[in-house]
């Protein structure tokens, strides 16, 4: 194996044991006192009501999609400012042009009101 992909197993060895560990742990260590309400489905801190096959709005969809979309500006950003000095004036206007095309697409989403939950 190469040496300069040694930290890379490294990093990949200690990040498995340490999801193992914090898996197994507890499951062995922490105490086990079930209830009927402990044991009772809930989803985001809610009882459950209703029947579970209720199809989801659209709406839902769409609001995940454009938080995706202008997440993922955000992995755009970071390696254009890892070389910011280097790209100089011309990265400078790259990503200007870029920010201005992502905020004209959030003024057109707004406008639309995609992002009003009603």
């Amino acid at each position: 194996m190469p040496a300069e992909f040694l930290p890379i197993f490294i990093l990949i060895l200690v990040a498995a044991a340490f999801a193992v560990i914090a898996l197994v742990v507890p499951f062995y260590l922490g105490p086990r006192n079930p209830t009927p309400i402990k044991r009772d489905t809930y989803e985001s801190g809610k009882l459950p009501f209703g029947d579970a096959r209720l199809r989801v709005p659209v709406h839902y969809y769409m609001v995940a999609m454009l938080f995706l979309m202008f997440d993922i500006e955000v992995v755009f950003l970071y390696p254009w400012a890892v070389i910011f000095k280097q790209l100089k004036l011309f990265g400078l206007i790259e990503m200007g042009v870029f920010m201005i095309i992502l905020f004209i697409g959030f003024i057109y989403v707004w406008k639309k009101g995609a992002l009003e939950w009603d």
